[in-house]
């Protein structure tokens, strides 16, 4: 069970969503930090929870700096920071809600298909592909992967749309008549220009997951994993030149075998997890003591990996948003 939303969660966040108030953020940031001994995850997703937690860091660290330098007057970077821990708040189950915790694509398991979709027009898809006699069982294995990426990002959507909702709730309730005029409109312009781009995004994946359910995997598949396809079909949409175009292709490249490493090692840390429990339950304490320190070095480095992974996705998505940003 996910964590009651705690008062002190709760004012954090509603400090965050005032303007000026960037000791908020990071006391809300160090919280969850915290939290973590309290939930109830999986190795592996703790590691994700350690690497989110140090992007959004790194990311306050960055905005700060330029927040000093006169660099973020319409308050547009620090929105897409609030926005950016309301996702991970609802991701880990620290947002208090029993059924907060979304799939994750970066994690091991990827959920059991027997968990759902959440989605009937998905649901149906997935079904006939399954049925349809035109996937061998690796390709399902990747469909699979690609319908759970999708329903993330649909998952990730509801959390900012209802992040813009309690922002403005925010602002009418908090916020008194005679400040309002210092909250910037950008903010919020902000929130739903992004919730159009990811609408946009959700679109276009559910096009392709219907063309590939109906018409299989062709045998000139550029990318396997799902993250990466989607870079690729929003790379080539945007005002890349040709020579652009094919050094981000092998940039995406790269990334999908860094994927590959991190999922090798979040496989051996599951494993790890599952050898220490054992291992303290019959083992003596010098066993037990090796095992542990394995296990935490295994942990370490599937967390460096996790952090490499996100970071890298970060910034090939903001080389596509440039290149976006330069055709307007």
């Amino acid at each position: 069970m996910a964590p009651t939303l705690s008062p002190l969660v709760w004012g954090l966040l509603v400090a965050t969503l005032l303007p000026g108030q960037p000791q908020a953020m990071s006391a809300l940031v160090t919280h969850c930090s915290v939290l973590v001994g309290q939930l109830h995850l999986s190795p592996v997703k703790l590691a994700e929870l350690h690497a989110d937690l140090k992007i959004q860091e790194r990311d306050e660290l960055n905005w700060k700096k330029l927040k000093i330098e006169g660099l973020d007057e319409d308050g547009e970077k620090e929105a897409k920071l609030i926005r950016n821990l309301n996702v991970i708040l609802a991701r880990y189950g620290l947002d208090g809600r029993k059924e907060a915790q979304m799939v994750h694509s970066n994690s091991l398991s990827d959920s059991a298909q027997d968990d759902g979709l959440g989605d009937p027009r998905l649901e149906k898809l997935w079904h006939k592909a399954k049925t349809s006699g035109k996937f061998s069982s690796e390709e399902l294995d990747k469909l699979w992967k690609e319908f759970l990426h999708h329903k993330e990002k649909v998952a990730e959507y509801n959390v900012l749309l209802e992040t813009l909702s309690r922002t403005e709730e925010v602002y009418d309730n908090v916020i008194s008549p005679s400040d309002r005029s210092q909250v910037k409109d950008d903010v919020l312009h902000s929130k739903h220009s992004e919730l159009k781009d990811r609408l946009r995004s959700i679109n276009q994946g559910l096009d392709r997951l219907r063309k590939v359910s109906h018409q299989g995997y062709g045998p000139t598949a550029e990318f396997e994993e799902p993250r990466v396809i989607d870079l690729w079909d929003l790379a080539q949409s945007a005002n890349f030149t040709e020579k652009e175009l094919e050094s981000f292709r092998e940039e995406l490249k790269h990334f999908e075998a860094k994927i590959e490493k991190h999922s090798h090692y979040q496989k051996q840390l599951e494993v790890s997890h599952q050898k220490l429990k054992h291992v303290e339950s019959f083992g003596d304490s010098e066993h037990v003591s090796r095992s542990r320190e394995r296990h935490a070095l295994l942990q370490g480095k599937t967390q460096e990996l996790g952090y490499k992974v996100k970071k890298h996705l970060q910034d090939l998505s903001s080389r596509i948003s440039r290149a976006r940003h330069n055709e307007l």
